[in-house]
């Protein structure tokens, strides 16, 4: 009988890590189908050669491939945690849900921490190598001679890294333990690694995340209709379209040979039949559309920014009073066991709608910087360098997100995996500093977002608009042309 309960049970733990392995497959099948329709969105065709050069931008592009799809399935694995969590309380012996447990959350949770290391510290940089080899002198041109230069610029960027971590581990950690471990490379370098780079991952986001969140309003301004309030549409189509008709002259009046003003009038033209389709758009909008939409749309923002300040707040006063309020803290009851928020289920869902949030302002916030703005890719014009770079970035964020979110305490899920190994998750003081940043810098860049908009408004209500008081350009003054088919810009 003892022999039969091993075997069964043999059989059972072989039936379970052949079905999780099959649905980590399958998941990340989708998100990798997904992201190649992605990256050849923007990917620029005239790469698209029969060429050498055509076989290293391929293979290039299924490694990007690869890391935008590690990159969603970071950003979708805490979501997905904190839901299956709530699904296993509320079904705990349904049939169907059996496939969603403890073990497979572990493992989609190591999977993303193995290839989330496996993409930054090996396949990015050898894309990047790669598309920049040539081969060395002396040897004859080809695949091989580009594969093998490759490889040592491989070889010495991780012996430059390696190296550098040795240095700052030393001075760090001065104990012959800790010495004694720079010598392990599996158990201390990668972790100790990645915990750098989530590090420079969290600080990244507390510098972009902020801005997102203040440059959520403009963009969703400048998707939604907004509410026409003691403005006159025909007028000012009617005035634009004798704009566009002026220019329309100017242009077949012109000669050829005069390119610069041929050229000068065109990008007129172009600008004012873009404000010309926005006016077009502004009034087949409904009254529904222009009255509720977008005032809704802009209080929700609100209300979602203010929620994540409150409990950076709460989460500040928690970090005073309790110590397992950190990070590194100790472990929760497990996945299934209970609820991860005292809503339950509407909490829960508050926290994914929060961490989607944040991972969205976070992105607009990145492309938002000037450092960053050439990285904002082109449809059917981006090359496959900047491609890199931009999946490098985004997988820096994802990875970062659920340490971020951990920290902050949008959410109480304890990180599985490597995640949850990070050294400086345990230091008091970076992760209060941390949150006091946060909620400062929010704060004042919602306020500064606010009182702009509200003075603009009250300098329009009471006329002195056009003194020119504020210094902030209004976005209708920055669209409209003048009459001459000029924009203006103050």
């Amino acid at each position: 009988m003892e022999g039969l309960d091993e075997v069964s049970a043999r059989e059972q733990h072989f039936h379970s890590q052949v079905r999780e392995s099959t649905i980590c497959f399958l998941l990340f099948a989708i998100l990798y189908i997904v992201s190649y329709f992605i990256i050849t969105r923007y990917k620029r065709k005239s790469d698209e050669q029969e060429d050498e050069d055509a076989i290293v931008n391929r293979i290039s592009l299924f490694l990007c491939t690869f890391t935008l799809a590690v990159s969603a399935g970071a950003v979708l694995l805490l979501p997905f945690s904190i839901i299956s969590n709530e699904i296993l309380l509320s079904f705990p012996h349904s049939y169907y849900i059996q496939w969603l447990n403890g073990s497979l959350i572990h493992g989609l949770w190591n999977l993303a921490s193995l290839f989330s290391n496996l993409c930054l510290f090996v396949l990015m940089p050898f894309a990047f190598f790669f598309l920049e080899s040539e081969g060395f002198a002396g040897l004859k041109k080809g695949l091989r001679a580009r594969i093998l230069e490759t490889l040592v610029m491989l070889l010495l960027l991780a012996l430059l890294i390696l190296g550098m971590v040795w240095v700052a581990s030393a001075l760090v950690d001065k104990d012959a333990a800790s010495r004694e471990s720079l010598y392990d490379l599996w158990e201390f370098y990668l972790p100790y690694l990645y915990s750098c780079v989530s590090l420079m991952g969290c600080l990244l986001l507390l510098l972009c995340t902020p801005v997102g969140l203040s440059r959520m309003f403009a963009i969703m301004g400048q998707l939604l209709v907004k509410p026409a309030i003691l403005e006159d549409l025909d007028e000012q189509m009617y005035i634009v379209a004798l704009e566009e008709e002026a220019l329309q002259r100017r242009l077949t009046g012109l000669s050829s040979s005069v390119d610069y003003n041929v050229m000068e009038l065109e990008q007129e033209l172009e600008n004012v039949k873009i404000f010309k389709t926005k006016l077009e758009r502004r009034k087949k909008a409904s009254a529904w559309e222009r009255n509720l939409v977008y005032p809704a749309v802009m209080v929700l923002l609100l209300i979602e920014t203010s929620i994540s300040v409150i409990l950076v707040a709460c989460n500040i006063l928690c970090l005073l009073v309790d110590e397992t309020a950190m990070p590194k803290g100790t472990r929760g009851p497990g996945i299934g066991n209970a609820s991860l928020s005292a809503f339950g289920f509407v909490g829960a869902a508050l926290e994914i709608i929060l961490i989607f949030y944040l991972m969205v302002s976070s992105v607009v916030g990145f492309y938002s910087l000037r450092f960053f703005g050439d990285f904002i890719p082109k449809k059917d014009d981006t090359t496959m360098t900047k491609i890199i770079g931009n999946c490098v970035s985004l997988l820096v964020l994802s990875s970062a997100l659920p340490v971020m979110s951990r920290t902050l305490g949008i959410t109480r899920f304890d990180l599985l995996g490597d995640f949850g190994r990070f050294n400086w998750l345990g230091n008091f003081y970076i992760v209060l500093s941390y949150n006091l940043l946060f909620a400062v810098v929010t704060t004042l860049c919602l306020v500064r977002k606010f009182t702009s908009a509200v003075r603009e408004e009250l300098l329009k209500a009471l006329g002195l608009h056009k003194l020119h008081l504020s210094r902030a350009p209004r976005e209708s003054d920055a669209a409209k042309p003048s009459a001459n088919g000029h924009q203006k810009v103050l």
